[in-house]
C-alpha cells in the first residue's frame, strides 16, 4: 500500500496547520494585550498632570516625570523601601530554610505519622488566609510579652509568622521525592548523611522550584499591606505599600502620584522576575512531567 501523500494533500495539511497557528497567535496576542493594558495605563497616568489623570484621556499631552520624584518624597519611600527590603530578605531566608528542611523530611525520611502530618498540613491550605489573622496577632502579642525582644511594631511580627509556608513545603517535597534513590545510596557509600545529600545533591537538582518559591515569596512579602498595618503603629517598620496611602487626603486621591508610586513599588518585582524567568518557566514546564 502506498502511504505517500500527494503534493495537494501536503499543501492542504500545511494550510490547516498554518491556520491553527495563526488563530493561536491571535488569541495569545489578544490575551497579552488585555493583560498589558492596565500596566500601560498605570505608566501613562504616572506622567500626567492631576487634571488629565482625573479625566478620561489615555495619553498625556505633556510628560511630567517630576511626579516620580514627588511621589518618592511625599510617600517617604526612602524609609519604607529599606523596611520592605529588610522584611522581605528576613522572611524569604527563613522560609527557604524551614521549607527546604521540612520538604526533605517529608520526601526522603521515613518517620512515624509522616503521611498523616503532611495531609493535615495540606488541608490547612483550604482555609482562607484571613482566618489566621487573629490567631497570629494574638500569638505575636503573647510572644512579645514573654520574650526580651518586642514583637509588635518590630521585625519579628512582620517576618516570623510567614516563614512556614505550606505551599513551599508541598512544592519542594514533590520535587525532592523525584530524586532517584540510587543517588542517595551512592551518597551513603561515600559517607554522606541526609544534610550533605540535601546540600550537595538534592538542592542543585531543584534550582527551578527554589527559584519559583523565591519569586512568589518575594512578591507576596513585598506587596503585603493588611498584616503590617495591623502589627505596626509607627512608620519604623512599615513597608513600602503603606507609603501609597499618603496620596489620599480630604480632597481625594492624587491618582497621578499614586500611579507613580505604584510603578516605583513594582520595579524590584520586575527585576527579580527578569533574572529568574528562565527557572520559573522551567519549573512550570516540569511540574506536568513525571520524574
Amino acid at each position: 500500500m502506498d502511504n505517500r501523500q500527494s503534493p495537494k494533500q501536503k499543501s492542504h495539511l500545511f494550510s490547516v496547520s498554518t491556520r491553527r497557528k495563526i488563530v493561536t497567535y491571535i488569541i495569545l496576542g489578544v490575551g497579552a494585550f488585555i493583560s498589558l493594558v492596565p500596566f500601560f495605563w498605570m505608566i501613562s497616568t504616572s506622567v500626567m498632570s492631576l487634571g488629565e489623570a482625573l479625566g478620561s484621556t489615555f495619553f498625556p499631552s505633556e510628560l511630567h516625570f517630576e511626579n516620580y520624584a514627588e511621589a518618592w518624597r511625599r510617600a517617604q519611600f526612602s524609609e519604607y523601601f529599606l523596611n520592605s527590603f529588610l522584611i522581605t530578605i528576613i522572611t524569604l531566608s527563613g522560609e527557604l530554610v524551614f521549607s527546604i528542611l521540612a520538604a526533605y523530611a517529608f520526601a526522603r525520611i521515613d518517620f512515624p505519622g509522616r503521611n498523616f502530618i503532611f495531609t493535615v498540613m495540606l488541608s490547612t491550605m483550604m482555609i482562607p488566609a484571613m482566618v489566621f489573622t487573629i490567631p497570629n496577632f494574638l500569638t505575636v502579642t503573647w510572644l512579645g510579652r514573654i520574650t526580651s525582644i518586642p514583637w509588635i511594631n518590630n521585625w519579628p511580627a512582620l517576618t516570623i509568622p510567614f516563614m512556614g509556608s505550606i505551599f513551599s513545603i508541598f512544592m519542594l517535597r514533590q520535587f525532592f521525592a523525584q530524586v532517584p534513590d540510587e543517588l542517595y545510596d551512592s551518597a551513603q557509600i561515600d559517607g554522606a548523611g541526609h544534610l550533605r545529600f540535601l546540600l550537595q545533591v538534592v538542592l542543585p537538582l531543584s534550582k527551578a522550584p527554589v527559584m519559583v518559591i523565591i519569586v512568589l515569596s518575594f512578591i507576596g512579602t513585598w506587596n503585603s499591606l493588611a498584616w503590617p498595618m495591623l502589627v505596626t503603629n509607627t512608620p519604623d517598620w512599615r513597608p513600602i505599600s503603606v507609603g501609597l496611602m499618603n496620596f489620599v487626603n480630604e480632597a481625594g486621591q492624587e491618582i497621578n502620584l499614586t500611579m507613580a508610586g505604584a510603578f516605583i513599588t513594582i520595579v524590584p518585582i520586575l527585576i527579580i522576575y527578569f533574572f529568574t524567568q528562565k527557572q520559573f518557566t522551567e519549573s512550570i514546564a516540569r511540574s506536568g512531567l513525571k520524574g
